[in-house]
């Protein structure tokens, strides 16, 4: 199997080499395998072959093929987990921040399936054997609910409210900025970065994503946000936040460590960076999952608590 990929070198693009180009900008990439990639002939610009030697410039079109290992087995490892709801059809899961949700290049490992496995024997393995009760996933370093299948029914099941938009998803965050309006929408398409594929961008050939928000609490350069998702897109939220200038707190991937609204004072700015210690991660938090249960039909709604670090940030903001 190969991963294809397309891009375009942007504007005012220093000259670089295309093999560390494409190392910084190819999701998953190493030096390594686009050399190998180069070498196979695997890499054309502008529809021709190239050396690794070559330097790219603005407007240059790279067309990438990469062939993708075999993913390793999944292994049952030891992990405690935070379960709040269990049945014969489902597991309802707290994932804690830092921990990935399943498998994948560079995390094969310490990852909520491994944990899953060791504890139970029963999983879903309609969408993927590799990702034995998966229905739906969090950035590895946002905490909160996820619902787990435990049969190929239930999976079924869920997937389809998922695919429906049915679920009822709330978010917490804590945002850089000051808002005017209590409430707001965004709508906005969202894809893969044309400049780092390693990113999600708003473009306008993206699929569509549709963010509600809601101001729980102002702070004098901070917010305390909730948000309901009406579509599941890759770092949604994270990239929409951004996209109307409020990048959530801590987040080093979307602008999210930098200051970029306020503090007014030194002390503020001293404080700043006392939170950003005590959050070494983006502030985003599921906060509320709410479908129905596949096998009584019934509507079930289950809440988590903000973990320690986020309430930490919250405390020492409200704290006179």
């Amino acid at each position: 199997m190969e991963r294809e990929f397309t891009l375009t070198v942007p504007p005012g693009k220093k000259k670089e080499r295309i093999d560390l180009f494409l190392t910084h900008h190819v999701e998953n990439a190493t030096r390594s395998k686009v050399q190998q990639a180069i070498r196979d002939g695997a890499v054309t610009v502008d529809g021709r072959p190239v050396r690794s030697s070559h330097r790219v410039a603005p407007g240059e079109t790279i067309h990438v093929s990469l062939k993708r290992p075999p993913p390793p087995d999944v292994l049952p490892e030891e992990i405690p987990l935070d379960i709040l709801y269990e049945d014969a059809d489902i597991l309802v899961v707290n994932k804690p921040a830092g921990m990935v949700t399943h498998p994948a290049h560079g995390n094969y490992t310490g990852t909520l399936v491994n944990a899953l496995l060791y504890h139970y024997a029963s999983l879903s393995s309609a969408d993927n054997p590799a990702r034995p009760g998966i229905v739906h996933r969090l950035d590895k370093d946002t905490s909160g609910i996820l619902v787990v299948a435990r049969n190929d029914a239930a999976h079924a099941h869920l997937a389809r409210q998922f695919a429906r938009r049915t679920v009822e998803r709330e978010y917490q965050a804590i945002v850089w900025g000051t808002f005017r309006q209590e409430r707001g929408t965004i709508d906005a398409q969202l894809g893969r970065s044309k400049s780092d594929r390693k990113k999600i961008a708003v473009v306008r050939d993206g699929k569509s994503a549709v963010t509600e928000y809601r101001v729980l609490r102002q702070f004098p350069y901070l917010a305390l946000l909730a948000l309901h998702l009406h579509t599941g897109r890759t770092h949604q939220i994270r990239v929409h936040l951004t996209h109307i200038h409020h990048p959530v707190f801590g987040d080093p991937t979307y602008n999210g460590r930098r200051i970029v609204a306020g503090p007014g004072t030194a002390r503020q700015r001293a404080e700043v960076h006392r939170l950003l210690e005590i959050l070494p991660r983006q502030a985003l938090h599921a906060r509320t999952l709410g479908f129905v249960h596949p096998s009584s039909g019934r509507p079930v709604t289950f809440e988590s608590s903000l973990p320690s670090d986020f309430q930490a940030v919250l405390d020492i903001l409200q704290s006179p």
